[in-house]
């Protein structure tokens, strides 16, 4: 079965997700079958090796750790635009040296920059380490730094390496 079909969980996950989201009958079950088969098996070929998590509660303080960084920034982003006085504030580019290496961990910090407002990930240089961030509310580029490698570079690397 695993080598016809790789990941079976994920693709029922997807063939479920593919009926949710439209009206079921035997051709959508087919279409979203046959679709799942083929993601899956594309998502399984461009899989990067590793990103086996070593410890998992490290995963768990980083999950609840992001929930509050993202309510808090929703809030500081809206207050931010709303207000419209941003005299003294500006956006700009940070570069942040980082000591994470491994494939999944740095895809998971680019969707928690990402997902989180005011933050960008702008590009990742694997040659020197070097993670370009954009922040909406620059005012100290040390301090995004700081709140990067030890809010979540320090557990994905508990996490993964």
């Amino acid at each position: 079965m695993s080598r016809v079909l790789s990941n079976p969980l994920m693709a029922l996950a997807l063939l479920l997700m593919w009926l949710v989201l439209t009206r079921f009958s035997l051709g959508n079950l087919i279409l979203g079958g046959a679709i799942s088969f083929v993601a899956v098996n594309a998502l399984t070929a461009i899989r990067p090796e590793g990103g086996r998590p070593r410890r998992w509660l490290p995963g768990i303080r980083l999950f609840l750790r992001v929930i509050g960084d993202v309510a808090r920034s929703n809030v500081s982003v809206a207050k931010l635009i709303l207000k419209g006085d941003r005299a003294d504030r500006g956006a700009g580019f940070v570069e942040i040296p980082l000591e994470l290496r491994d494939g999944t961990g740095l895809a998971i910090l680019a969707i928690v920059t990402t997902s989180t407002p005011g933050t960008a990930w702008i590009d990742y240089d694997s040659g020197r380490g070097v993670l370009l961030l954009h922040v909406f509310d620059l005012r100290d580029p040390t301090e995004w730094i700081e709140i990067v490698k030890t809010r979540y570079e320090s557990l994905l690397i508990e996490i993964f390496e």
